[in-house]
């Protein structure tokens, strides 16, 4: 637990001060990027350090919950699967209620707000309630996973342009398989590993081939990052074979090829630059 978090509802009245300034304050939605501190954007660093509260998801890594100012209040939001901290609706009202005793919030989300964050919906939700809201990019986990992994999302030649797709949804995943085995684009998947063999199956059976290349990256830009390339019909089996967990994401297209040559080529240079020196 960070050493500010609080993470009950009713803890939280005690981070309000007593008397409510006579404006309120401002709320601002910041995305924290996959993870990497030093992939935050200057402006995201600069608001975490001078908000009077943070509210943080799951998905803000530890290095980042690091830069949390000492004296600031940090209550954790997070979700994860089958188990929401707070829910949705009472998280917006959360944070109407505080900008309007007067604080500026800083409601911090991994990746990107507006990237299956549900930044648009709190957005609406403050902006209705008359409070003063901006939204703050992020790197999101398609970008910064597959940049960092050595795959690019497009390639001339290869695929001239990307789909993100949600593996998740409220009750079923509604997609319209064939158009997206179709599109002859990277697809990236967010929040799919559970669903990998709904992904594979469905794919496969709008028309994909099964030995497109896949890949599989868990824990993108960070230390820990991992990345197993696959096929679309073996999918489920990779994650099972390496125990895939989540934060991790789902990449499919010929691009993933592209991962080996670069790691390859990299090595090649790495030696050449050892025999240079010792020369």
């Amino acid at each position: 637990m960070h050493k500010n978090q609080t993470s009950t509802r009713a803890q939280i009245h005690t981070l309000t001060p007593a008397k409510s300034r006579r404006a309120p304050g401002k709320v601002w939605l910041v995305g924290a990027g996959p993870g990497d501190a030093d992939l935050l954007t200057v402006k995201a660093l600069r608001l975490i350090q001078t908000a009077d509260i943070i509210f943080y998801d799951q998905l803000v890594s530890g290095e980042i919950r690091a830069l949390f100012p000492e004296g600031t209040p940090a209550v954790y939001v997070g979700k994860v699967k089958n188990h929401h901290s707070v829910a949705q609706e009472d998280l917006n009202q959360m944070l109407v209620d505080h900008a309007l005793t007067g604080l500026n919030v800083c409601r911090i989300k991994g990746g990107d707000p507006f990237v299956f964050g549900r930044g648009g919906e709190e957005l609406l939700t403050l902006r209705q309630a008359g409070i003063d809201a901006d939204v703050v990019p992020g790197i999101t986990a398609a970008s910064g996973c597959s940049s960092s992994a050595d795959i690019p999302l497009t390639h001339r030649g290869i695929a001239q342009g990307c789909t993100l797709v949600t593996g998740h949804g409220e009750t079923t995943l509604n997609l319209d398989w064939k158009a997206l085995a179709a599109l002859d684009h990277t697809l990236v998947f967010y929040m799919g590993v559970s669903r990998a063999g709904l992904i594979s199956t469905q794919l496969t059976a709008a028309g994909l081939a099964g030995n497109t290349p896949a890949a599989l990256i868990e824990n993108g830009c960070r230390s820990n990052q991992r990345v197993v390339t696959t096929t679309v019909a073996e999918l489920e089996q990779a994650v099972a074979e390496h125990q895939v967990k989540s934060p991790a994401i789902i990449m499919v297209g010929h691009v993933v090829d592209l991962h080996s040559q670069l790691n390859a080529q990299s090595l090649v240079n790495s030696h050449a630059i050892v025999n240079s020196l010792s020369a």
